[in-house]
This record gives C-alpha cells, sequence and structure tokens, in this order.
C-alpha cells in the first residue's frame, strides 16, 4: 500500500510540471530544477510513509499482572543413622531410639544370690523418641525407655540458645559427672560407675542454663524430681552445677572439671537408700546396700579428670556425698574410679565432645573392607558406703572390657569383674560378709 501511494503521488506531481518542459528539450537549468523538486518530494512521501505506519501500528499490549507466588522453603533429607528432614526455614525432625540387649551373670559364694544370680538375658534399654529444631533458635527432644513393658521418660525438653548460651526446660541430668554424662552408647563399660547408681544419680524436671565456649563449660540449674516421682505431695528440691575446663593442645584433649549438688527433700518424712548392683543389671541383688535412712538434705561433690591423646584416654573421677539425717549422724560416703583405655585398630579414636565422651567411629568399617574399631579399657572401681556408724559395705572392682564397633551405629562390648566385698548386706551360707565375686557381661546395640 505504501508502494502504491508513492507512486499516485509522483504520478500527480508529474502531471502537475509546466507543459513545456514536456513539450520541448529541457536546458540544463531546467533539469536541474527538476532533479531537486522531485527530491524534496521524495523527502515528504517518506515523512508521510512514517506517520501511516506509526498510525498503523497497533499498541503493545499492556502488562498482565500475576499474583505473587511464595516460594516454598528447599527441604533436605540427610541420614544420620535414620533419616533427619531439614527446612531451610529453620525446621528440622529426626526420629532417635536405641536397643541394648544384655547377657550376663555373676557368681557369688553359696547364700549370696540364690536363684536372683547366675545368667540372664534381658533389654537393658530400648528407647525411642524424636528430636529436632524450631526457628528462632529452639531445640527439643522427647525420648521414652520401653524396655521391659514399661514406659520410663528419659530426654523430655524445650531448649533455647544463641550462641554459647542454651536455656532448657525439661527433664534431663542435672550435670552429675563425666561417666553420667557420657551418653550409655558410650561408655567404656556395660555400667556406670558404682557410685552413679549407690547416689541417685538420675533425670530430674528443672530449668537450667548452659555457657559453652572453645576451652570452657559452665552448666546449672534448679530441678525438682524425676517426672516418675512428682506428685503433689513431692516438693523435692535440689540446685546443681557444674564447670569443666577442656583446652585442647595440639592433638590432646583435656579435661578438669567439678560439680556441686544440694538436695532438700522438703518432707519430715523423707528416706533414702544408697545401693548399688554389682556391675550388671541382670540381677536385683545389691551387695552393698545402707538400708532405708532418714533424710533432711544432701550435699554432694565431685571431681573429674580426663586426657585424650590419640588412640589413648585416660579418666578418673571421685565423688563424696555427704547425708544430713534428722535425728542420726552426719555421715559421708565416697565413690569413684581410675581408668585407662586404647583404641587398638589403627587410625582410630575414642571421641569427646562438649564435657563428655562420644562415639567410637571406625575409619575403616566392615561395610569398606575393614575391621571396625576395637577398644579396650580397663578400671579400678571404689565405692565406700561405711560412714558415721553406718554399716553399708565396700564394693571394690577391677573391670576389663573390649568395645567393638563393627561400623558407627553398631558397637558389642564384654566385660569381666572381679568384685572384692566387705561388710557385705547379704552374708553367705557360713555368715561371712567379707568375700568376693566374678561378674562377666555382653552386650549388643544400635543407635538411630
Amino acid at each position: 500500500m505504501r508502494h502504491a501511494l508513492t507512486a499516485a503521488l509522483l504520478a500527480t506531481s508529474m502531471f502537475g510540471l509546466p507543459a513545456a518542459a514536456h513539450a520541448q528539450a529541457m536546458t540544463a537549468e531546467e533539469a536541474a530544477q527538476l532533479r531537486a523538486e522531485l527530491a524534496a518530494l521524495k523527502a515528504q512521501v517518506q515523512m508521510l510513509e512514517t506517520r501511516l505506519d506509526a498510525a498503523t501500528t497497533p499498541p503493545a499490549p499492556a502488562p498482565v499482572s500475576t499474583p505473587s507466588v511464595t516460594a516454598k522453603p528447599a527441604t533436605e533429607i540427610g541420614w544420620k543413622g535414620a533419616p533427619e528432614i531439614k527446612a531451610a526455614d529453620g525446621w528440622s525432625f529426626k526420629p532417635r531410639g536405641r536397643v541394648q540387649v544384655d547377657l550376663a551373670g555373676i557368681d557369688t559364694p553359696a547364700g549370696v544370690t540364690g536363684v536372683r544370680g547366675g545368667t540372664a538375658t534381658e533389654f537393658r534399654r530400648v528407647y525411642l523418641g524424636v528430636d529436632g529444631k524450631i526457628p528462632g533458635g529452639f531445640a527439643y527432644r522427647v525420648e521414652a525407655d520401653l524396655a521391659n513393658g514399661e514406659v520410663e521418660l528419659t530426654d523430655v525438653y524445650l531448649s533455647y540458645g544463641r550462641g554459647p548460651l542454651t536455656v532448657t526446660a525439661g527433664q534431663i541430668k542435672p550435670f552429675w559427672g563425666l561417666d553420667d554424662m557420657t551418653s550409655d552408647l558410650f561408655t567404656s563399660f556395660m555400667e556406670r560407675a558404682a557410685f552413679v547408681q549407690a547416689f541417685g544419680f538420675e533425670r530430674r524436671v528443672g530449668l537450667s542454663a548452659q555457657y559453652k565456649g572453645k576451652a570452657l563449660l559452665l552448666q546449672g540449674g534448679v530441678f525438682g524430681d524425676n517426672a516418675a516421682d512428682l506428685t503433689d505431695s513431692n516438693h523435692s528440691l535440689s540446685i546443681d552445677g557444674r564447670a569443666v575446663f577442656m583446652p585442647k593442645i595440639g592433638d590432646t584433649q583435656l579435661h578438669l572439671g567439678g560439680s556441686v549438688h544440694w538436695r532438700d527433700p522438703h518432707d519430715p518424712a523423707a528416706l533414702g537408700r544408697y545401693r548399688a548392683r554389682p556391675f550388671i543389671h541382670t540381677t536385683d541383688v545389691r551387695l552393698v546396700d545402707t538400708g532405708l535412712l532418714d533424710v533432711a538434705s544432701e550435699l554432694g561433690t565431685g571431681a573429674e579428670v580426663a586426657v585424650l591423646a590419640g588412640p589413648f584416654h585416660a579418666a578418673g573421677e571421685a565423688y563424696w556425698h555427704r547425708v544430713r539425717r534428722i535425728g542420726g549422724t552426719t555421715p559421708t560416703f565416697f565413690g569413684g574410679y581410675a581408668e585407662l583405655g586404647m583404641v587398638l585398630t589403627s587410625g582410630d579414636a575414642r571421641g569427646y565432645k562438649d564435657g563428655a565422651f562420644d562415639r567410637l567411629k571406625p575409619s575403616r568399617p566392615i561395610t569398606a573392607g575393614g575391621p571396625g574399631a576395637f577398644e579396650i579399657n580397663a578400671r579400678y572401681d571404689h565405692l565406700d558406703l561405711n560412714s558415721a556408724g553406718i554399716r553399708g559395705g565396700r564394693q571394690q572392682a577391677a573391670l576389663i572390657g573390649l568395645v567393638w564397633a563393627p561400623i558407627e551405629y553398631i558397637r558389642i562390648t564384654a566385660n569381666y569383674g572381679k568384685l572384692w566385698i566387705d561388710d557385705a548386706r547379704i552374708a553367705t551360707t557360713t555368715g561371712e560378709r567379707d568375700y568376693t565375686a566374678d561378674t562377666f557381661g555382653l552386650r549388643t546395640q544400635i543407635d538411630f
């Protein structure tokens, strides 16, 4: 259409030229004038075409508004013995648990354990629970022990932490000491030190705070009683604190700590009993036992030390437990241990984290064609429940144990113990209260 318009305009212009220019030959001056007129006419035609294009071109469509869409947070699923789900906005969720199956036995003089001794098997622990994180610096854990048909709450808490300070409300361990703060998944032997049992170390419901620096750990809290023992008439109150200096010098990890524990049952009829099993849990016989004592308050003080250097480690604790009674004497009982250990497989070492021993991780698990990780440990354990006229007995033990971790989340532990008992709670058939006993145990465990 544009070309037709151009031709029409040019034709009209040609017909409008002076007739003389068509009747006779043009002079040079007239030819120049004609060329100039044609050039001007062509420029006018181009301008008209440009305007025509602008008038006939449809307008660009208006942008279509679309509703804004908020991108969903990315979800990541990892694996730590069980699936761990993490969202980009800070939420996380992980099922957790452990199963420990024990085969254990005790050999004592005639008349001591009777049918409650010998060899037996049991589910030592069957933990099931969940834990995770909540946006804003919160974390949670809910866990219970289902072993042997009973349900007992273990760790149940909500914590808040930003930076080195963490505040926790719920049921946790009141920062007893190295052996008790080390998870039962990672202890050197199947059972903890005898004083841990004897002096009632257990989880309690309360409010606590923890400061964790590079080489300093401070823990403290105010607690009531274990969740299973809380009733309207239970007004027990304890204040517990622990401090650990844990510098790392080169490849050597040091651990120096101490703890203080004060408890008032707030009950004039409160009774306490201090006793311990003979390093196996398959029997309920206690060879050392104070019997029931009236208790006005308890004061415990502990000291702990450990060193980890390559495959070697050494550890020891001492704990004094003072019982203030309502109408009797004030005994101070004592317990402690000293331990040496070595990881036998090349490249492996015992773990340590946040003031406690941690997982033994094989560098060559059997899934990669390796032997897993082997560790051997030896311990001397001492518990004295004789004080201020109380004759609860004295138990000494020499223990040796072997740990095999074929992969990171499976562990097999074998123990043997030689016990020397003085002033035993249970006499032999001949009336003797000073004697020896032998214990052994084998544990298979898996955790996730």
